[in-house]
């Protein structure tokens, strides 16, 4: 086994190319709506169980589930209100299951990139001809419901083989969320294609907040002001754009208790003029105009 998978050169933080986002804006903001289906009952992988309890899980579905029927529209509405555009993290199969959600994204000019066809089912342990297959569903499944050809791709679950970023860049796609390694969209890698990474984040993932942080609400409002503000600012002083990634789940972030300080997040960062407010496809566009393979 490689002890460097090759992803990508090391780049230090300082000394980049300049190119800030356009308006001159120091910091481009983007808001990644995790649009998920969880199976209550999935095929077990044995790598990794997809439940915590024994399957069926009713609790662990019905979770999620609320997501899905409640708090998908009070989630979205908060982000249309403040401006917001989701670059929507989707689970294929909600296409079938729940096309209205699917619908409303693509009424608000939300852009859908792939997360898997469900987040029950791993990549880990998968041959080529089966990981070609979700990445075949994943565009014709979602060129079908919204009419758009998918640019970027987040592992179902976050599983991956070694050959993942090689095929979704075979196939056409341009952008990965499934890297976590730096704060600026920087090239990858791969036999073929043009793939960049752009920020996504574990770090002020509503999941991480409030499952493995355990933190409040406020205090995850906290968290994603302190996050801007810093990017801001560094992306002012060194003239060289940063990105910041808002993941989330509509069943967390949008709970009653949870909503009011994220939305007083929205408000803070449309209101303080410094971030380019974006969608994933437009801020890699506006990244291989300004600096190409430069960066």
């Amino acid at each position: 086994m490689r002890a460097d998978p090759e992803l990508y050169d090391f780049q230090p933080y300082r000394g980049r190319p300049n190119y800030l986002w356009p308006g001159d804006k120091p910091v481009a903001v983007w808001v990644a709506p995790n649009l998920e289906y969880y199976e209550i009952d999935p095929p077990a992988n044995p790598q990794r169980k997809s439940w915590g309890k024994p399957h069926p899980d009713v609790v662990g579905f019905s979770h999620r589930d609320y997501g899905n029927r409640v708090a998908h529209w009070r989630m979205a509405e908060a982000m249309s209100k403040h401006g917001f555009p989701g670059s929507v993290s989707l689970s294929v199969a909600l296409c079938q299951h729940h096309p209205d959600i699917v619908r409303d994204g693509v009424e608000r000019g939300w852009e859908f990139f792939s997360h898997g066809i469900y987040n029950t089912r791993y990549t880990y342990g998968m041959d080529e001809r089966q990981e070609r297959a979700i990445i075949e569903d994943s565009i014709r499944t979602v060129r079908e419901a919204t009419g758009q050809t998918i640019r970027g791709w987040l592992a179902p679950a976050l599983t991956h083989t070694e050959r993942t970023m090689d095929l979704i860049a075979e196939y056409g796609l341009d952008y990965t969320c499934d890297l976590y390694h730096d704060d600026q969209v920087l090239p990858v890698k791969t036999k073929t294609g043009r793939l960049v990474s752009i920020p996504y984040s574990l770090e002020v993932n509503d999941h991480y907040g409030f499952f493995v942080y355990n933190m409040s609400p406020r205090d995850y409002a906290d968290t994603l002001i302190r996050q801007f503000e810093r990017l801001a600012a560094e992306g002012a002083a060194s003239g060289s754009g940063t990105v910041m990634c808002i993941p989330l789940h509509a069943y967390l972030i949008g709970q009653p208790h949870r909503i009011g300080p994220f939305e007083d997040v929205l408000r803070h960062i449309a209101a303080d003029g410094r971030a380019w407010i974006a969608r994933a496809g437009e801020i890699v566009d506006h990244h291989q105009a300004s600096v190409g393979g430069a960066a």
